[in-house]
């Protein structure tokens, strides 16, 4: 079995020596436990041991050995939240975006995502898999060891499926680890423009049947708010996708306080996704369920929308997430180290809470908690080396930089 050290961390982050900090909540998210001057051992695919360069019984030897000096090691990123396969890009929109016109008037218009499904119906399974394949090496290269990849770019049953198998074969060639998220009722398509109905019963009676029959999706997910699915359509989905072994996602409120949260919350959601328009009442939610707040500020920044109040989530006593979002319309980019720069600028995290929702509740967020997110013994040897640093707060801190030096996914250097 190979093996390899890194020596003379200046700090390793999100250490867990007990194996038992799987999520973290409220006033829990300011702290990050961590050691100063520490190795880390890694043998085959496995963490194997972490300690103190001090302590005298600390290894100096392995197949390979690498020393960071000034440098820090944390988990790779857990993003649970992206749409990386799709087809073509959605710069036009932007530049109509710029000239005033809102997502919602864009969508009217055909574009959004009816756009990304006319095109993604056009192109091949093959093609798809080319230019997903490289956001996989893009995001991995950006620090990212687990991804939860959705669809909702087809809109009909074979464009949804050859999203999912594409995302399927990704999980198969990858190291990374990946969950996949049906996403079909992400908008009405055009040919049910007018007949929402038929759509949500097209999806229940046909669609999910067949994506669990091809074993394609762990989730099911439905855009909950404003000019898309009611709390109804949710909840009839959602109730389809239970009762054929899909557990629950959801997009909600980001546009709007749509009842999307509620909706997640009553069908036992895992998470409850993008929640820009989050209130009293869908705090006080969310504190009862067992569901995991997932915030997508790159969104809020592309589309200039409100930012999620993290701010009052936390001091609320609620654990909080954060993923991309990487998607051609709203968030063209996988980088989650600006997704913490805006967590800490825009809604007011500090550089420890930002960190834990990217790692430990991220990880929380797609079920990859239990070996994912931390340094503990036994968990997946997927960390992230940083070029020479001073504070955890620089990485937030220097936005437009890349800090990451190295990536190591399942134990082995990229």
């Amino acid at each position: 079995m190979s093996s390899l050290l890194i020596r003379n961390i200046s700090r390793l982050w999100q250490t867990d020596a007990d194996n038992s900090r799987q999520i973290v909540k409220g006033a829990d998210m300011a702290t990050v436990p961590s050691l100063e001057n520490a190795w880390l051992l890694i043998e085959g695919d496995r963490i194997h041991s972490f300690g103190l360069e001090a302590d005298p019984d600390a290894p100096t030897n392995a197949a390979q050995v690498i020393d960071a000096t000034g440098k820090m090691v944390l988990p790779a990123w857990c993003d649970s939240h992206t749409h990386i396969v799709y087809a073509g890009s959605r710069e036009s929109e932007f530049v109509d975006r710029i000239k005033g016109l809102s997502y919602e008037e864009i969508a009217r218009r055909g574009g959004g995502i009816l756009n990304s499904a006319l095109k993604l119906r056009e192109t091949s399974e093959e093609e798809l898999l080319e230019h997903a394949w490289r956001r996989m090496g893009e995001i991995q290269d950006f620090g990212t060891g687990a991804v939860e990849i959705k669809s909702g770019y087809g809109l009909d049953l074979e464009s949804e499926l050859k999203i999912l198998r594409v995302a399927r074969k990704l999980a198969s060639i990858s190291d990374l680890t990946v969950k996949t998220t049906f996403l079909g009722a992400h908008a009405v398509p055009p040919e049910f423009k007018g007949n929402a109905d038929g759509y949500v019963e097209l999806l229940c009676k046909t669609m999910v049947p067949k994506v669990v029959d091809e074993g394609l999706a762990d989730y099911i997910d439905v855009f909950c708010d404003r000019g898309f699915f009611t709390p109804e359509h949710t909840d009839r989905i959602l109730e389809a996708g239970a009762r054929h072994g899909l557990k629950a996602k959801i997009h909600a409120n980001e546009l709007d306080y749509s009842g999307g949260i509620q909706a997640g919350v009553r069908n036992n959601a895992i998470s409850v996704d993008h929640l820009e328009y989050t209130g009293t009442k869908e705090i006080a939610c969310l504190l009862d369920s067992e569901t995991m707040p997932t915030l997508l500020p790159s969104t809020a920044f592309f589309l200039n929308l409100p930012y999620a109040p993290a701010r009052n989530m936390i001091d609320a006593g609620l654990p909080v997430a954060l993923a991309t979002d990487y998607n051609p319309g709203s968030t063209p980019s996988g980088r989650m180290a600006f997704v913490l720069s805006l967590a800490c600028i825009k809604m007011n995290m500090t550089p420890e809470e930002a960190l834990n929702a990217a790692t430990i509740n991220g990880a929380k967020a797609m079920e990859v908690h239990y070996d994912h997110g931390r340094i503990a013994l036994g968990a997946m040897a997927n960390v992230i080396i940083t070029k020479a640093i001073p504070s955890l707060a620089y990485i937030p801190y220097s936005f437009g930089s890349d800090l990451v030096e190295s990536v190591i996914i399942k134990g082995s250097l990229r």
